[in-house]
């Protein structure tokens, strides 16, 4: 039998500056949901889920936005894994004159604040950054007593993490949450490559990411851009599961815009091509470790 590759689709992103670029990036509940919907229906298991202004298309973390989505994937007939990210109010901006100075367009909340909508929703998955980054000028804020206290609400709440890591010591700090209880079952990781600011999209970066997971974890992962389906390839190669979708590449070639569920059949035919075949939600749920909420 062939191994079975969960898709996972990343819907539409927390970027600003992509709105510029692609003009029908997904913007409201509806237009989220539907695009996850079509994901879905091209054969992504999971749909991984920001939400935004429904006027300005900005990156938002609004409760209300997230039930809208998560309402509307719960009532259509296509079965679909609901990966909500936690990944949003994360961040602190240091002012540019007084580096001892918070500028006022920090949006760092407390771990429960940034997780929230996790909590009350109780998706299937939901993401955790696994480790402080800057990204540009920002700095993304994961100490450990913030992962902990997260990856207790989410275990609490009957929420598998997803363990986001965008470099090796990412994945060292994912271990230690493993280690101290605070995560459930087989670990869930995710290497997030080629964002720019973390480890590239690289096969021998990939392997050694690998290599130091804890015995028995369930991994996937992604490349940026150009980089999002040969990372397919590799990934699957070497055992992984993949994710695509317009928060990482808007394009489906140079100077064509996808649409996500262009980009999941692109996936699925590399993943098939390649002797593997896709799971169904069904099939993803058992080979992740988590059951049908909602």
């Amino acid at each position: 039998m062939s191994r079975k590759v969960v898709v996972t689709c990343a819907v539409t992103g927390g970027s600003s500056e992509v709105l510029a670029k692609h003009p029908n990036i997904p913007k409201t509940p509806s237009q989220i949901a539907e695009a996850a919907l079509e994901a879905a229906k091209a054969g992504a298991a999971v749909v991984h889920i920001h939400v935004r202004d429904p006027e300005t298309g900005a990156p938002s973390n609004r409760l209300d936005l997230y039930e809208q989505v998560v309402k509307k994937l719960r009532d259509a007939a296509t079965d679909v894994i609901i990966n909500l990210t936690c990944g949003m109010d994360g961040s602190v901006r240091l002012d540019s004159l007084d580096p001892l100075r918070i500028d006022k367009t920090s949006t760092l909340k407390s771990p429960k604040g940034r997780c929230i909508h996790a909590i009350k929703l109780q998706p299937e998955l939901a993401t955790l950054d696994c480790g402080t980054i800057a990204f540009g000028d920002s700095i993304f804020v994961a100490r450990m007593s913030d992962l902990r206290e997260m990856a207790t609400l989410m275990r609490d709440a009957g929420v598998k993490p997803e363990l986001e890591c965008f470099d090796l010591g990412h994945i060292e700090s994912a271990k230690r949450l493993i280690s101290g209880g605070n995560i459930d079952g087989p670990p869930l990781f995710q290497f997030c490559l080629s964002t720019g600011y973390g480890a590239p999209a690289l096969p021998i970066v990939m392997q050694a990411m690998r290599e130091i997971l804890p015995p028995g974890a369930i991994w996937a992962g992604f490349g940026c851009s150009a980089d999002q389906m040969p990372a397919v390839a590799q990934l699957v190669g070497l055992g992984g599961h993949v994710r695509v979708g317009l928060e990482d590449n808007i394009y489906l070639r140079r100077g064509v815009l996808a649409t996500n569920a262009q980009l999941v059949e692109n996936a699925v035919g590399i993943i098939e091509r390649m002797g593997a075949s896709v799971a169904t939600p069904a099939e993803a749920r058992e080979i992740l470790g988590v059951v049908k909420r909602g």
